[in-house]
């Protein structure tokens, strides 16, 4: 394997690419952190020093954050606080102490407002101030947490379960997990105790082992597994002899009647067309949320960050809360409405039977290294509406020529034919398949660009066209075509999504199949805005606050509600009958084992 060599130490090829790849993102994130502990300092009337204090006490210690924020800190912590007591802004202070390795053609993509004549100024101020720090760490690109023994067992865990979006443990490998819950507390920081990073690799393994698996693509993103012994037994399968000694299906509806001896899964099931709900979607339908108290000063603490080990093992997203499989009730903001529970609530044979096979960054070109990832088997499992959700990313991508790097609608027709074939030949008969169009992101500038974003609330000195422009700078925007301050370039955005709307609502209405039937929706933007304007709300708090892109929570909820509503006036046949036995079901097995 070809190694290079970063901070002295030979570094493999692949781990330089993984760092190369979140380099961008590691700036970002250092203005943020530079930033609240500017802010924190000043909110608190503080010491700068007592404010990186306060910032890492508030991390949890689960997967070992609060150590490692505590290293980063010890490594460039007096470096920072030589550049903010000179009055160096967050962008430049992380551009003077060389996170990674940086074009000088590119400039330096700086977050708050300045003339030519302040940045180069702050500049050449901040490049002498830490030229003789010998804290100051020497690279020229990060080689990155995930290099060091400590933490790249963890690292490695997540990719593997990023990249084939199935269960992180699932033991009886039937892509339905379920594992109890609780991360082992952290032990004492080896990388200042003298420890040694194999023995702190040791700690880390062990106490993965006990981590929720509710996450790491768990029975957040899949219905839970009720006997992970058996690969027999799982959501959304035929009963085995109608469930009389096991739930097989994982419905928690098992047993006989000792009235007349009938299995309750046959009395209160059958003919009753079970199904269940299958996403194949993008970040939106995973429900990519970062919590807006993180990045704000006056709200932040320990409370706010207590869910952070949960959002990072779940990729920043939230599925048990989204439009399509969420489940539980938000704890995030607004509420929470999904197909699931709507179909659970018409039929409760289908309890657990849900599959949120999503992923951030999906588009209608990289669907195939999820749709392996689908957990159907044709002959043994009931019928499922799969619901095709990738409402931006084949129009939006980070590019310098975006316009050049979007889908046409020539890619696009291959591009669903090829899922909707694989669909057909891997699905159970009389299953359903929802295509839903794209969005049409023009809103997101024209209601947020003037608006504070939530790391410019404390002093009103970032708004979200800053925002834009600084994501945009790095190449890390997740838009550059809708997220721009060149209205031309947003018409044309748009535009382009109508018309890959147009060609799936075209193979809806042209292309038959033998084991699916397909259709086409408008993705409901004009009902969610017309719902929530109608209850006294405005447009732009149906955006996530800090992407400045995403719906959130209410825009998930009501857009539901529409997608149900629109399908069954429509299709009533896609949901299936209303069963008549729920009430009975909720009598004898109350809330079916729950999830």
């Amino acid at each position: 394997m070809d190694k290079s060599t970063a901070n002295g130490k030979k570094v493999a090829s692949h781990e330089l690419q993984w760092n190369s790849r979140y380099c961008l993102f590691v700036s970002a994130a250092c203005v943020v952190v530079v930033s609240l502990v500017e802010q924190l300092t000043q909110f608190h009337n503080s010491t700068i020093s007592a404010s990186m204090e306060k910032l890492c006490n508030y991390l949890p210690d689960e997967l070992h954050l609060k150590m490692i924020c505590q290293n980063v800190f010890h490594y460039f912590g007096a470096s920072i606080i030589k550049l903010l007591l000179h009055e160096i802004n967050a962008d430049v202070v992380c551009y003077a102490i060389k996170l990674c390795k940086q074009d000088p053609k590119q400039g330096v993509c700086h977050i708050y407002r300045y003339t030519k004549e302040r940045l180069h100024k702050d500049m050449k101020k901040a490049k002498w101030i830490v030229k003789d720090s010998k804290d100051l760490i020497k690279m020229e690109a990060l080689p990155g947490i995930c290099t060091l023994k400590a933490v790249k067992w963890l690292c490695q865990q997540i990719e593997e379960s990023l990249k084939k979006h199935i269960p992180l443990e699932d033991f009886d490998q039937d892509d339905f997990s379920d594992i109890p819950i609780k991360v082992s507390p952290v032990e004492p920081n080896p990388l200042r105790s003298g420890d040694s990073d194999n023995i702190f690799s040791q700690r880390v393994i062990r106490n993965l082992t006990s981590f929720d698996f509710q996450t790491f693509r768990g029975y957040h993103w899949r219905g839970r597994d009720c006997n992970d012994g058996n690969n027999r037994i799982y959501p959304g399968r035929r009963p085995t002899d109608w469930d009389k000694h096991m739930d097989s299906n994982c419905n928690g509806i098992w047993g006989t009647d000792p009235e007349d001896g009938v299995p309750y899964e046959k009395k209160f099931c059958e003919g009753s067309e079970p199904r269940g709900l299958i996403l194949l979607g993008d970040s939106a339908g995973a429900h990519f949320h970062i919590p807006p108290e993180w990045l704000t000063a006056t709200q932040i603490s320990a409370k706010a960050f207590a869910n952070l080990p949960l959002a990072l093992s779940n990729e920043l997203d939230w599925p048990q809360f989204s439009s399509y499989t969420g489940f539980q009730s938000s704890t995030i903001g607004g509420w929470t409405e999904s197909l699931y529970l709507y179909l659970r609530k018409r039929n409760h044979c289908n309890h657990r039977d849900y599959q949120n096979i999503a992923a951030n960054g999906g588009s209608s070109g990289n669907v195939n290294r999820t749709l392996k990832s689908l957990a159907r088997e044709p002959l043994q499992d009931y019928p499922v509406v799969v619901v095709y959700e990738m409402i931006g990313n084949d129009v939006c991508n980070r590019a310098s020529d975006t316009v050049a790097r979007m889908t046409t609608p020539e890619e696009m027709r291959k591009n669903i034919m090829f899922t909707l074939n694989y669909l057909n030949s891997h699905l159970p008969k009389h299953s359903h398949v929802i295509l839903l169009g794209l969005a049409d992101g023009r809103f997101l500038w024209n209601y947020l660009h003037h608006r504070y974003h939530p790391l410019g609330q404390l002093n009103k000195d970032i708004t979200y066209a800053q925002f834009y422009a600084f994501m945009d700078c790095l190449q890390i925007s997740p838009c550059k075509g809708w997220m721009s301050s060149n209205e031309t370039l947003r018409n044309i955005t748009s535009e382009r999504a109508m018309q890959l709307s147009s060609v799936m609502k075209e193979v809806s209405e042209t292309v038959a199949f033998a084991n699916i039937k397909v259709h086409y929706v408008d993705y409901p933007q004009k009902q969610v805005k017309k719902k929530w304007l109608k209850m006294g709300g405005e447009y732009w708090q149906l955006i996530e606050p800090v992407d400045g892109f995403h719906p959130n929570q209410i825009a998930l909820a009501l857009g539901a509600e529409a997608l149900w509503h629109e399908v069954q006036k429509k299709w009533p046949e896609v949901f299936g009958k209303k069963n008549p036995y729920n009430k009975k079901i909720e009598k004898i097995f109350g809330d079916q084992g729950g999830y």
